[in-house]
């Protein structure tokens, strides 16, 4: 049994309690794999023989709060020094769809380990620092950069056709060399599954993918196996991605833009894959049409578009605009945003009420009419000149 040093994450207090509350329990999934292949730990998840109801009780009697996140799939949260663990019984599938199981839960390890995806995910450690590969194979493969499903490629995926596409996101994430033959080969005969999930599983998977440091071998070999044609077949602008956002910003839902060739795409792509309103309002300010945006606009004319469209958006179509031809010019149109403050007309309703106008559409064309010769002045007149020009349309 192959032992690791305890890691500073595994001494801290928080996790050290849910631990000794639950007794016999592990580490598992991405805390180990990261661990082992000397990668910073984000997420930490636990596995224990205890079931859901057991639990609770150990939890309670040991002084912790906890939240039923997943009982039926065996899921308790945790509450340990205002942080969340996700502690899961160990399960065996009783029946599987595609899409979700049916999971009986089971005090065997080895069970538990054989209904994972991959084998460098079906890996367990102890708060001692002991590693367990029931499976086998997947401390090497961890090592190695090896992406290799538990047993079986073709029944791991028809147990869960997002399986597929989470073989692109690891890969992505932990692959060196060659993918593994057999995965590939099961993929590309399943890939049609894929559209069968949910949006949500899909969505999270891809934005995953596109966020990992080097994702181009990834999108690439989901091109080649049919895959992004299933999950993704708006995905167009490959050189956009290659050549272009992928050295610019590692920003997932910026790299998903630089793959889709219009708006229409883009909320199309937000609404299958039911992207949440801001990644959707994101996607439409980056990929509207409108006003031009070309590398040696003057000053002027790129402040009018900082006003227009804000900060973030004017940032994200630029580098959109980076990405298309590679010009390194673009990169000192984006000191343009640096502490930029968007500046407020001078006058209001009240002004405009003041000057004669009644409140309604007239109203607001006035106030439109000199907001656009506001604009036109660079944003220069102060109140007492835009009350002049304001006076004079009401007059």
């Amino acid at each position: 049994m192959k032992r690791l040093p305890l890691q500073p994450w595994m001494r801290d207090e928080a996790v050290a309690s849910v631990m000794a509350a639950l007794g016999e329990a592990r580490f598992v999934g991405g805390a180990v794999r990261d661990t082992l292949v000397g990668r910073p730990v984000a997420d930490i998840d636990i596995a224990t023989p205890l079931t859901p109801d057991q639990t609770m009780a150990a939890l309670t009697a040991a002084g912790l709060k906890y939240a039923p996140t997943g009982v039926e799939h065996g899921t308790v949260t945790a509450i340990s020094g205002g942080r969340g663990f996700e502690v899961t019984t160990l399960r065996r599938d009783v029946e599987t769809d595609g899409r979700r199981a049916v999971v009986a839960f089971t005090p065997d390890w080895a069970e538990d380990a054989q209904r994972r995806d991959f084998r460098l995910n079906a890996l367990y450690l102890d708060a001692e620092g002991n590693l367990y590969d029931p499976v086998g194979g997947g401390i090497e493969d961890a090592l190695a950069g090896r992406v290799i499903f538990v047993g079986d490629a073709r029944t791991r995926i028809r147990e869960d056709y997002l399986r597929a596409l989470r073989f692109f996101r690891f890969w992505a994430w932990y692959g060196r060399g060659e993918p593994d033959a057999d995965a590939v080969a099961a993929i590309t005969d399943l890939k049609d599954g894929i559209a069968g999930l949910s949006g949500e599983r899909v969505s999270k998977e891809l934005l995953k993918l596109l966020a990992a440091p080097e994702p181009r071998p990834a999108v690439a070999l989901a091109y080649r196996t049919g895959v992004l044609a299933v999950a993704l077949p708006e995905a167009t602008e490959f050189q956009r991605f290659d050549e272009g956002m992928v050295d610019i910003d590692p920003d997932p839902l910026l790299r998903l833009a630089s793959l889709l060739p219009s708006l229409e795409d883009g909320l199309r792509v937000a609404e299958r894959l039911r992207l949440s309103n801001a990644q959707r309002e994101r996607l439409r300010a980056v990929l509207a049409e409108g006003e031009p945006l070309e590398v040696d606009l003057n000053a002027a004319a790129l402040r009018r578009r900082l006003y227009a469209w804000g900060a973030a958006a004017y940032i994200d179509r630029v580098k959109m605009a980076w990405a298309a031809d590679g010009d390194e010019r673009w990169a000192d149109l984006l000191k343009a945003a640096e502490d930029y403050v968007r500046p407020v007309l001078p006058v209001g309703g009240a002004d405009a009420k003041m000057a004669g106008l009644a409140p309604g559409p007239g109203m607001g064309q006035a106030l439109k009419a000199v907001e656009a010769w506001w604009i036109e002045q660079d944003f220069k007149p102060g109140r007492a000149e835009v009350l002049e020009k304001l006076r004079a349309l009401a007059g």
